[in-house]
């Protein structure tokens, strides 16, 4: 652990002017998100199996634009199913 000495303390004295913290983001400025629901589904789809440690083949894809196509219930079904810990 360094210790401050009066040296590195006055080191921020020389700080440029321009160089400050940006403040934290507000949630009112974001952007809203333009993502049709069958893609975001497809993006979860890929997040799921991915965090459930499968690796989708190069062939998975039509599948999984085909799963992407289900309702939002079915989907929650899929998630909890690869997510669940054994």
């Amino acid at each position: 652990m360094q210790s401050l000495t009066p040296a590195t303390d006055r080191s921020w004295d020389l700080a440029p002017e321009h160089d400050f913290l940006l403040p934290p983001p507000r949630p009112a400025d974001r952007i809203a998100c333009r993502i049709a629901p069958r893609d975001l589904r497809r993006l979860d789809l890929y997040a799921v199996l991915t965090a459930a440690g499968i690796a989708p083949q190069p062939g998975d894809r039509e599948v999984i634009d085909e799963l992407s196509a289900l309702s939002d219930s079915a989907h929650e079904a899929l998630h909890r199913w690869l997510s669940y810990v054994r």
